[in-house]
């Protein structure tokens, strides 16, 4: 009877805990960063990438034009980590509180 006791309480205490965890990590979402354009709200996540992929393209021209587009091979590593920087850059800069 003692060890039915036991995994019943063990049982409760962990359905309380679980219930707990999920409550605390839905406040989290309570209040999303956003910004406001042309009276629609746009997340800053968003704005910060297309601010990141304008940047690439803006130095992708650059360096082409200067004929340093060897500076960005391999490309297909080198895009997506200067636009993943540019984008973070952005955040850090404009959006942090």
């Amino acid at each position: 009877m003692q060890k039915l006791a036991t995994k019943c309480i063990q049982f409760h205490s962990a359905k309380a805990i679980g219930l707990a965890f999920i409550i605390l990590s839905l406040t989290g979402c309570s209040c999303a960063p956003s910004i406001v354009l042309f009276g629609a709200s746009f997340p800053d996540w968003l704005i910060c990438s297309a601010i990141g992929v304008i940047a690439m393209t803006l130095m992708h021209t650059m360096l082409r034009k200067g004929e340093h587009q060897c500076w960005l091979e391999p490309a297909v590593i080198v895009y997506p980590c200067v636009t993943a920087l540019s984008a973070m850059l952005t955040w850090l800069l404009f959006f942090t509180h």
